[in-house]
């Protein structure tokens, strides 16, 4: 008796359309996540998008490819499914939180797990769609945020920048906050508005409070600019400024 098996083929425009259309969803994810200021911005979620899709493709492909009336009970992607779990670990080793609770690394954990992806994919024998998802990865990493930045709206031009101020004790902590947001009429600032997101407040054992703060600065400001305003604002004792 014959057996009829059922065998997945894609066009290679159609493989293609389907990774531009994970980059530019991807895209989407990374804009809300940006504008709410999380730490899964546009670059993290337009990796892991791509490459998701792009193991997903390999394991229907390699099913039709690989597997078959011959042999029945084969699975080719079990062991590639093993690789992406294992890689995990790797990429986790490389995020980073820092003492002031930013999270750091995600863009390169992400990467070292799509790695993984273009490793099976090229292994499996696809090779137009490793090469188009390496082109994918390279534009998502390198020049979408860059024309973000160009043209994009201002909220998505904005980086986040730690500032630990010492200050005399009961110092008025609304106008200094006021004053590092650049709302106060009486100075020169010509830059954008900064905005304070977060802040901690603590007494220090020698009588001087410290203030912790969170910045969402322009990108066009620098960060030696913030610190040199801070630091010429009165009963400003001593400034730590990180660009994050």
């Amino acid at each position: 008796m014959e057996v009829k098996t059922r065998v997945v083929t894609w066009m290679p425009a159609e493989m293609i359309i389907r990774l531009c259309l994970s980059l530019l969803f991807g895209l989407f994810i990374g804009i809300d996540r940006q504008l709410k200021h999380k730490p899964l911005g546009l670059k993290t979620s337009m990796v892991i998008c791509v490459a998701s899709c792009l193991v997903t493709i390999v394991s229907i492909e390699s099913f039709s490819k690989f597997a078959g009336p011959s042999h029945p009970n084969m699975d080719p992607m079990r062991l590639a499914a093993q690789i992406v779990s294992g890689v995990g670990f790797i990429g986790a080793g490389v995020i980073l939180r820092r003492s002031n609770d930013v999270i750091s690394g995600l863009t390169s954990a992400a990467l070292i797990w799509a790695a993984s992806g273009l490793g099976i994919t090229i292994g499996a024998g696809f090779y137009l769609e490793a090469a188009c998802a390496v082109v994918l990865l390279m534009i998502a990493v390198n020049v979408i945020p860059y024309l973000i930045k160009s043209i994009g709206p201002t909220k998505l031009n904005r980086r986040d920048i730690a500032v630990k101020i010492i200050v005399e004790p009961n110092y008025k902590m609304t106008e200094l906050i006021k004053m590092i947001e650049q709302k106060d009429e009486h100075l020169n600032i010509h830059k954008g508005t900064n905005k304070a997101r977060r802040m901690k407040i603590k007494d220090l054992s020698n009588g001087l409070q410290q203030i912790e703060l969170i910045i969402s600065a322009p990108e066009s400001e620098y960060t030696t600019e913030i610190y040199y305003y801070i630091k010429k604002i009165e009963h400003v004792q001593s400034l730590e400024v990180e660009y994050l």
